[in-house]
């Protein structure tokens, strides 16, 4: 082998090439890591939030950026924006040579959860306060992306009569009880739940829409009829 010169210029060749890249990357990396290079001047939000308080963005981001452009630690500062109230999701990328861009997707609020955390349209449950005006879900913990998926079929459902669900209650038994608008109760069971109410909203206008402030309930669990609770006769 020592005696072959093309295999011991390649092998040569070979080294230094290695040894001028290790050294391109020891002071690449010696570069990069320097405070005083390529600073941080700036992040920047791409859409101001509706919900999320800006200074409390503003405190996190003071407490979590170090280091420069290249260092700043991004996964650790997604993670602590998230965990603001209303942060569904955090984008953020680099805009050379000094900035982060951070675009911050917000929880659509679509209903309280169990009287103590609110539901977005993902069917979602996370924490916040909200003053909207907003249905009411109650259910087992767990259920929150069932009852959304189910809410959004029954309200459509009673659109077609003018009525509202202002709450929707899944037992742990699997059943399910609508509050309406109107302050009807509809009890809807643990099956053929759709099926159940397009009864009710096929006969609501015509049998039940002329006295619906003097009904309590509507049991909607028989497999031909319905049972009516709560009318009294008008004095």
């Amino acid at each position: 082998m020592w005696d072959n010169a093309a295999l011991l210029r390649s092998i040569a060749n070979a080294l230094f090439g290695f040894s001028v890249c290790a050294v391109l990357y020891g002071v690449t990396y010696y570069a990069v890591h320097l405070p005083g290079l390529f600073p941080l001047h700036s992040v920047r939000l791409v859409v101001v939030p509706h919900r999320v308080d800006t200074a409390e963005v503003l405190q996190v981001v003071r407490d979590e950026v170090r280091g420069n452009f290249f260092t700043v630690d991004i996964k650790q500062l997604r993670q602590s924006l998230e965990k603001l109230p209303w942060v569904r999701g955090v984008n953020i990328r680099r805009e050379f040579p000094s900035r982060l861009e951070v675009q911050l997707e917000e929880h659509q609020a679509l209903a309280h959860w169990n009287n103590s955390a609110l539901v977005n349209r993902q069917g979602e449950v996370f924490a916040a306060q909200s003053e909207q005006v907003l249905p009411a879900f109650i259910g087992p913990d767990g259920a929150a992306a069932e009852v959304t998926q189910y809410y959004t079929q029954f309200d459509q459902q009673l659109a077609g009569v003018n009525l509202q669900v202002d709450q929707i209650v899944l037992t742990p038994r699997h059943a399910w009880q609508l509050h309406l608008s109107n302050g009807m109760v509809l009890e809807l069971g643990r099956e053929d739940m759709q099926q159940r109410l397009a009864r009710f909203v096929k006969v609501y206008p015509y049998s039940l829409a002329a006295v619906q402030h003097r009904v309590k309930y509507v049991d909607l669990r028989y497999r031909n009829g319905f049972a009516v609770g709560g009318l009294a006769k008008q004095g």
